[in-house]
């Protein structure tokens, strides 16, 4: 058994009416935070009202949180209305602060994480599978989500002081690691590990990325510690170099069809990682028999069809895979810790957030961004939200 928690942790936890009193050990504190006011305000100082411990509870003293591109599309308002204000981030790392009373795996001292999910129904067979991610109730996202049981306040994130979560939902973080490299593992870490441990990839394996941000280049880091060959497609011979720094055996620019010919049946299973629309039926062609093509990227428009013929001469798999379950995310930190892989980061001051959302948007990033929450400031005297 790795060290940790790589099994599902006991969940099973009705939720409660409406009318159940709060077990809050005191008051609520304010936390100081940065986030978006409407979607065209950009990131701005805020200051928010941390619900009191309840006996699951754990309190995180945040160190540093990590900047998904997904941030900038909630803050934004491009993927639908939002509640604001809206305080983004879900790739946390910290301190235990303080616990509930009924808090027996977690001591204050601690270094934690915090994904992106705080919450799920814990009665479904997802859910019982540690597989919350898929909660067939929907699981409570760790920011802009209704929090069930706490009486539907919406959830606040990461680019904040300090964080209130059951610690179902709580990771260990292991101490070898750099705590801001560590933050994106929490999500873009765990996003491209699910896939290759779902396939079982292991030495001697073939693995092709799409792409080469920031779970491409995570991708390539955890095939390559599972023993894994790696093959990186990409657009722009610019990033040659840089794959093969990464850890990359190949690099093939996907544009040039003779490189494509040469891949051909070459590749185990492909791990997509690519938002922008792109054909995939030329990239089916370089899977094996039995191969699968798991789809991380979300497109923001419609995909060329996909050829089914190319699906049916090789028996090839098209998935998809959405982050990981508490259990495997805890599997993933301590595979991480044993094989000293971490994400490459450029660490960033609350007061560089929107330079670098307009740099994530433009790619100009090498490969995640970090916010290093010691530079939020302080808290005013009154919650914003």
């Amino acid at each position: 058994m790795t060290p940790g928690r790589p099994v599902p942790p006991p969940l099973a936890q009705p939720l409660p009416t409406l009318d159940t009193p709060s077990e809050a050990t005191d008051a609520p504190r304010l936390a100081a935070a940065y986030g978006a006011t409407a979607s065209d305000s950009g990131l701005v100082p805020l200051t928010v009202a941390r619900r009191a411990p309840k006996e699951d509870d754990v309190e995180i003293a945040i160190e540093f949180c990590g900047l998904c591109h997904s941030d900038v599309h909630a803050t934004r308002g491009e993927w639908g209305a939002q509640n604001y204000p809206l305080v983004p981030g879900h790739e946390i790392v910290g301190r235990v602060a303080r616990v509930g009373s009924a808090v027996d795996d977690f001591t204050p001292g601690e270094r934690v994480g915090v994904g992106c999910m705080v919450d799920s129904c814990r009665e479904c067979d997802s859910c019982l599978d540690g597989l919350e991610q898929y909660c067939e109730n929907g699981m409570v996202g760790t920011y802009g989500a209704k929090d069930r049981r706490n009486g539907d306040t919406v959830t606040q994130g990461g680019y904040a002081s300090s964080i209130v979560v059951d610690r179902r939902y709580v990771l260990r973080v292991p101490e070898s690691l750099d705590p801001a490299a560590a933050a994106p593992l929490l999500c873009a870490g765990v996003t491209t590990f699910s896939p290759l441990r779902h396939f079982d990839v292991e030495e001697g394996d073939v693995v092709g990325v799409i792409g080469l941000g920031g779970l491409g280049h995570m991708a390539v880091k955890l095939a390559k510690a599972m023993g894994a060959e790696v093959k990186v497609f990409t657009t722009s011979e610019s990033k040659f170099a840089a794959a093969r720094e990464l850890g990359a055996d190949d690099v093939i620019l996907s544009r040039d069809e003779a490189a494509m010919a040469a891949a051909d049946r070459s590749i185990d299973v492909i791990i997509d990682t690519v938002a922008a629309p792109h054909d995939l039926n030329p990239y089916f062609r370089t899977l094996r028999l039995d191969g699968a093509l798991f789809q991380l990227g979300l497109p923001s428009g419609a995909m060329p069809p996909v050829n089914p013929g190319a699906l049916i001469r090789r028996r090839i798999a098209y998935a998809g895979s959405l982050i990981g379950g508490i259990a495997e995310t805890q599997e993933m930190l301590d595979f991480c810790a044993e094989h000293g892989v971490v994400s490459e980061v450029e660490v960033v001051r609350a007061d560089q957030l929107n330079e670098a959302y307009d740099r994530m948007v433009a790619g100009d990033v090498k490969y995640r961004f970090v916010l290093d929450a010691s530079t939020l400031g302080s808290p005013s005297e009154k919650a914003d939200v």
